[in-house]
């Protein structure tokens, strides 16, 4: 078995390295440093749904001021977009780490996550459903490209991503399958077409309620046009035929400007967020305009190698019960 554990742990990384490096020279990408802890109450850190609890611990050092763990780096990126004075149409890309202890454990689900978080500074004119559109479809070709890689490599693991995306708005999945609940409509779409973009998600839609969560200060999910579409974000999920599901592989967007942010926290009763300092720094005009996200390196690794479970590619903390379960299905965890 350890022999075995140790071909996993190479083929991770040559899944990680391949898939970086395509979407670095893709989206023309920097690596940079990144935290795993910010400060307390500056708004930094990522909301998520906006009621998951971060890690806190205060700091002796530091007079007892309280430090969080990242969830991710939605806005700090932004942030460090600024201080290192990027030019429009380049970015960023660090490896994120994560703790998340509101997480439910599932095959796909774990406390601890891992992410390639990227950032890109655009222009006002880019604030557009085609921006994103094309951003979407560059990065759906670096997993393209990987997948094909990892096939060359590990001949048994046979590629099954259709050549091209789809994109649907959630308006629309919706209206074409109003009796279904969001996660039964995402395994439709998913499993016809392979893969697929669902944009505008966070937003109130037709039947009053949202497709799924997200916090109002980072992705822009509240703009609207004539088309009847709303929101410059979404996730990329693929259908994983292992698990017989949808698999989210990435959640991203345009960034707010400084009148989405303010209809955004309007909308979800938090307006007092626009007192902590990144969101005066985006309301003073001080960050620039932005496009980014997360892609999740255990769910890309995990898809990639034709795995099962999450903890097939990732070391975190599972009960013993379920580890042994899995062990009776060959089901081994890191």
């Amino acid at each position: 078995m350890g022999r075995n554990l140790l071909k996993r742990e190479q083929a991770i990384t040559f899944v990680k390295e391949t898939f970086s490096s395509n979407l670095k020279n893709i989206l023309k990408l920097i690596p940079v440093s990144s935290p795993l802890i910010v400060l307390d109450g500056t708004g930094i850190n990522d909301d998520l749904n906006g009621i998951e609890r971060p890690v806190a611990f205060p700091i002796k050092s530091l007079d007892e001021q309280r430090a969080v763990v990242v969830h991710s780096l939605a806005k700090w990126k932004r942030v460090r977009l600024k201080e290192l004075e990027i030019e429009p149409h380049e970015g960023i890309i660090t490896d994120m780490r994560a703790l998340r202890p509101d997480e439910d454990y599932s095959p796909i689900h774990s406390i601890y996550v891992d992410q390639w978080d990227w950032e890109k500074v655009i222009l006002p004119q880019d604030r557009n459903l085609q921006y994103l559109k094309d951003t979407v479809s560059n990065i759906y070709a670096a997993l393209v490209a990987t997948e094909k890689s990892v096939e060359a490599q590990y001949p048994d693991k046979k590629a099954i991503l259709p050549a091209q995306i789809t994109f649907l708005s959630s308006q629309e999945v919706l209206t074409m399958y109003p009796d279904k609940t969001p996660k039964e409509r995402e395994n439709i779409i998913a499993k016809e077409y392979g893969a697929v973009f669902l944009y505008g998600i966070g937003g109130e839609l037709s039947n009053g309620f949202t497709h799924d969560g997200r916090a109002a200060d980072y992705d822009d999910w509240s703009t609207e046009n004539e088309a009847g579409w709303h929101g410059l974000n979404g996730d990329i999920l693929v259908w994983n035929p292992l698990i017989n599901s949808a698999f989210e592989l990435s959640s991203m967007g345009i960034r707010v400007d400084k009148k989405a942010l303010l209809r955004q926290l309007e909308i979800r009763n938090c307006t007092e967020r626009a007192e902590l300092s990144f969101h005066k720094m985006l309301l003073n005009d001080e960050l620039p305009e932005a496009i980014g996200g997360g892609i999740g390196q255990s769910r890309v690794c995990m898809f990639m190698l034709k795995l099962a479970h999450i903890g097939e590619v990732q070391v975190s903390i599972w009960d013993q019960q379920r580890k042994d379960n899995l062990a009776k299905e060959n089901i081994f965890l890191l």
